[in-house]
């Protein structure tokens, strides 16, 4: 009796042709996120790939228990540059990163996991900060102080109140100084539903709005666009950019125009098993001087 409601209940002019499906959006988050994560997939479209510098970096070699990277520059004037980097785990305690640069600087950055959903972090670079991550449900909040000069401390929420909406904010306070007090806080939030998704978050404590946006119109294209909202500027169109894949043996091609003029290009191939290509050239307006190019090769 079931299956004869069901059959009645269909329209009889709906057929398999009739039906469309969308495609899913890669890397649009659905369930729990740090709130630095919010605006992920429109920025990510717009920011990842684009370089002005040559490059070589080499990575997941084995030393023993060690993971190593090796990263080489070459600056303007051809002088090199390289820093190495490296990763284990010992006893529980993982060595997220390891990294000597060629200024004499060095980066240490590790994690702990005591619990479950619990990740207790430390990043010494220029400066020292202790952080803890935890997830529960739907919720993930992260905090963070700076341990070296202890003058800052800084949180942040964020919750996925249904599968395709996410609800989040952060803040920062000054422990010390002339300036102690609340230093920045913001909200966000984020909806993805079939090809679209866009977010929205504040910046300068809620002097200026931000807008990302993405939509996927099919497997292979990607457009996307970020926007800043403010009273002294209504509208600021920062980056208008897409991305296609649906040339095959050619790669992926991206392309993005700025705000600032600035017209940007890159191509990512991966030209044997497990190396990637990076080629990428900006120019502002038609002014040749202006074109800078960049290459990045990752193996």
């Amino acid at each position: 009796r079931s299956l004869q409601i069901l059959a009645a209940a269909r329209p009889s002019i709906a057929t398999e042709s009739d039906t469309i499906l969308l495609p899913p959006i890669p890397n649009i988050p659905t369930s729990t996120m740090k709130f630095s994560d919010i605006s992920k997939p429109s920025s990510d479209l717009l920011g990842n790939d684009y370089c002005s510098n040559v490059t070589l970096k080499a990575k997941g070699l084995s030393a023993g228990p060690v993971s190593v990277s090796v990263e080489t520059e070459r600056s303007a004037a051809g002088t090199l540059s390289s820093k190495i980097g490296g990763k284990f785990a010992y006893a529980g305690l993982n060595f997220d990163k390891l990294e000597a640069n060629a200024d004499g600087s060095n980066v240490l950055e590790t994690s702990l996991v005591p619990c479950p959903g619990c990740k207790m972090t430390f990043k010494a670079k220029k400066g020292a900060d202790l952080g803890l991550e935890y997830t529960a449900g739907k919720m993930t909040t992260t905090g963070s102080l700076d341990v070296l000069n202890m003058s800052k401390f800084s949180t942040s929420a964020c919750i996925g109140v249904s599968p395709a909406i996410n609800l989040g904010g952060d803040l920062s306070y000054n422990l010390s100084g002339d300036k102690a007090g609340l230093s920045s806080y913001n909200v966000g939030a984020s909806y993805a539903t079939g090809p679209m998704f866009a977010s929205v978050t504040t910046a300068n404590k809620f002097a200026q709005f931000n807008v990302g946006v993405l939509y996927k119109v099919n497997k292979d294209l990607s457009l996307a666009s970020s926007t800043t909202h403010s009273s002294a500027k209504a509208c600021n169109v920062a980056a208008i950019g897409g991305s296609y894949s649906g040339l095959g043996s050619v790669g992926t091609i991206k392309a993005k125009v700025g705000s600032n003029g600035v017209t940007s290009a890159c191509l990512v191939k991966e030209i044997a098993p497990k190396v990637n290509l990076t080629a990428s050239g900006s120019i502002s307006g038609t002014d040749t001087s202006t074109f800078k190019y960049g290459l990045g090769i990752t193996m």
